[in-house]
């Protein structure tokens, strides 16, 4: 289970509670799940309990517990679903999941490919920017636009529209490209939050893992070398889970990596919703440390007279769907994504 369709299932036992008359109406449009914080338990919680109360007129425990008992369990033998619910703090919903659901989410990442995290959470909204003369301001509303897209909305740059996005200007203004190139210049332009001041520095273009740019363009060639090595073996990526053979690599780097794919579509609605582009480049930057301290935790082909196993297939799967991740999300920058590198 993805954490969008996580949330797409709590919202689903908002509406029950609601024809049930268990809570007044009316329906948040959406439910946000994200990790556990300190005190939590499980692999995501939500908020939504405490969000109803003040409507509802009810303790958030007690909303929580008319919500806990409308979502559905999944059944011992299943591969994916919710196997828990806990209630915790003031009303936080916490939610344990199937343990192959890992694999679950990898094979939905492989089959999306790039477009993971594409959705329809903000279908049937419309949003029109005023277009900018600003060098990073443009670049800033024209990724804005991309990211509402990949939500489903109906965006676009409108002369005399009203909504105007506003950012500290680019220090060299259009002479940032000239001195970066595109793909330096647009990250240094979007890497920042809005309010802070884009660096325009050379240290853009160090080929070395101390440069945030370099190291996720790098970790997306590595996956693309890992893949063609793999092809010259025979080996087909398979992520089997838990249920497989044993996975040397199945402890923190796999979960790290694995929870940065499974939080990638919730980044790129926030990064829509919030009209903050900065947050997929942080993403990204999270994203492909994993992806590389997975590497470095041990080969993902076999070495040496090692024969090729399960455990090869499931690293390759999930270097497969960190290089979907990473790709996808430069692309949505306007940034290339190297095959090598």
């Amino acid at each position: 289970m993805t954490p969008a369709e996580l949330s797409r299932t709590v919202l689903h036992a908002v509406c029950r509670a609601v024809d049930d008359a268990a809570l007044p109406g009316p329906v948040p449009e959406r439910v946000v799940v994200e990790r556990p914080r300190p005190g939590g338990l499980g692999d995501y919680a939500t908020n939504v309990a405490l969000r109803l109360a003040g409507p509802a007129g009810r303790p958030p425990r007690e909303v929580a517990e008319i919500l806990r008992v409308r979502i559905p369990l999944a059944p011992a033998a299943a591969t994916g679903g919710i196997t828990g619910v806990d209630i915790t703090g003031p009303g936080f919903l916490n939610f344990t999941l199937a343990r192959d659901s890992r694999a679950e989410l990898v094979r939905a990442v492989l089959l999306a490919g790039t477009r993971h995290g594409h959705g329809d959470a903000l279908a049937g909204t419309a949003a029109a920017f005023a277009p900018a003369a600003e060098t990073r301001a443009a670049v800033w509303t024209e990724t804005v636009v991309r990211l509402l897209r990949t939500q489903g909305a109906e965006a676009a740059v409108v002369p005399g529209a009203p909504e105007v996005l506003r950012v500290v200007p680019a220090p060299a203004g259009d002479g940032i490209f000239t001195a970066l190139g595109p793909d330096a210049a647009r990250w240094a332009l979007l890497r920042p939050a809005a309010h802070d001041r884009p660096a325009a520095g050379a240290g853009l273009l160090v080929q070395r893992e101390s440069n945030p740019l370099f190291r996720v363009r790098y970790a997306y060639a590595r996956t693309r070398a890992l893949a063609r090595n793999a092809a010259r073996l025979g080996i087909v990526p398979a992520y089997s889970g838990p249920s497989g053979e044993p996975d040397p690599l199945s402890g923190d780097e796999v979960s790290v990596l694995l929870t940065a794919l499974g939080d990638h579509p919730a980044v790129l609605e926030a990064a829509a919703r919030l009209r903050a582009p900065d947050r997929l480049a942080r993403h990204l930057e999270h994203t492909a440390e994993a992806f590389l301290r997975l590497q470095r935790a041990g080969s993902p082909l076999p070495l040496g007279d090692e024969k090729p196993s399960a455990a090869h297939s499931s690293r390759l799967a999930l270097a497969e769907a960190a290089g979907a991740v990473l790709a996808g999300g430069l692309s949505l920058l306007g940034i290339d994504a190297p095959e090598h590198l």
